[in-house]
């Protein structure tokens, strides 16, 4: 069952991601979505990639910016400037405050465990 679909430009963001081994495909969102953690799938090219997909503002770094961040397994590419289309498949967790950047990474790699046992994949 679908929560949500929404379409938007990849931008540029503050290569946090991709610093700590999730790089993510950025995109500007209005606050219709609930904050969390989300299973989903993101359409690229008219191919869908099985992904985790973030909605909110980033607590841990204390940013102001309401948006999506979509980590797509298995998959490395640059999306800069391209159309993207996720699907929110199933909510597996809320936005929270990390004390630290270690223990914020701690937890997206629980968050791509679970997502990797959900699409049946191994990473």
């Amino acid at each position: 069952m679908t929560i949500a679909t929404f379409s938007g430009i990849v931008k540029k963001g503050k290569g946090r991601g991709k610093d700590f081994g999730f790089p993510t495909a950025n995109i500007s969102l209005d606050k219709s979505i609930p904050e969390g953690i989300y299973l989903s799938k993101t359409t690229i090219y008219g191919k869908e990639h099985p992904s985790l997909t973030f909605i909110g503002i980033v607590k841990t770094f204390n940013e102001t910016n309401y948006q999506a961040e979509t980590y797509i397994l298995n998959f490395d590419a640059s999306l800069y400037d391209k159309e993207i289309t996720i699907e929110l498949l199933q909510k597996i967790r809320e936005n929270k405050k990390f004390e630290s950047k270690e223990e914020l990474v701690a937890q997206m790699e629980k968050d791509k465990q679970d997502a990797l046992r959900f699409f049946k994949l191994s990473g």
